[in-house]
């Protein structure tokens, strides 16, 4: 089972992402987590990663289908599934996924969206920002990668809404409601 998980920044995503894969043994692909992994180890492209997230963009689709590639390559047939977090963030990405699925003879599953509206995500994040300390969590950052979320996401989840492949979910709820649906969901799809 391959799933994708989106949402804006605050919606719960990291969270959401950490329950699934823990209960269904999933391989969790946490685009957010490798790139802060490259950043915090320093490496050429960790260099090049932390400049575009201060910036609040978007790494660019290149260096993030690089990163999945080798993910689905080395993990593949070592777990129960993929959960896909914080990708694709885009219709050429969303592509470039269909093509390295099939080449392993898979295929997406479903797509998950949790939405939250703008005044909760940035409640959330500012909650974050003190707990974590995350360099991406800074309010002119925040906004700036909101609004790239808006502007990048919108076309792909009418992409995947035209796929039948879309299914949203109330992230303004508890954690344990959120997860409850999900896990509901995913197994509803495991039986059919």
């Amino acid at each position: 089972m391959i799933i994708v998980l989106l949402g804006p920044p605050g919606s719960g995503k990291g969270t959401q992402a950490e329950l699934i894969y823990k209960k269904f043994n999933f391989f969790h692909f946490s685009t957010g987590n490798i790139l802060r992994n490259e950043v915090k180890e320093k490496t050429k492209i960790g260099q090049e990663i932390e400049s575009i997230i201060n910036a609040g963009k978007l790494i660019s689709d290149k260096i993030i289908i690089q990163i999945v590639d080798n993910k689905i390559t080395e993990k593949l047939g070592h777990y129960k599934g993929f959960l896909f977090d914080g990708f694709p963030r885009n219709l050429d990405q969303a592509q470039a996924l269909d093509t390295l699925l099939n080449k392993g003879n898979q295929t997406l599953s479903t797509v998950i969206q949790l939405y939250v509206d703008e005044k909760e995500a940035v409640k959330r994040i500012q909650k974050r920002k003190l707990e974590e300390k995350r360099q991406d969590d800074n309010e002119d950052v925040l906004k700036s990668r909101l609004k790239v979320y808006l502007n990048e996401t919108k076309p792909l989840l009418d992409f995947y809404q035209k796929e039948n492949k879309l299914n949203k979910i109330n992230g303004m709820q508890t954690i344990n409601d959120v997860n409850n649906q999900i896990n509901d969901f995913i197994l509803s799809l495991k039986n059919t």
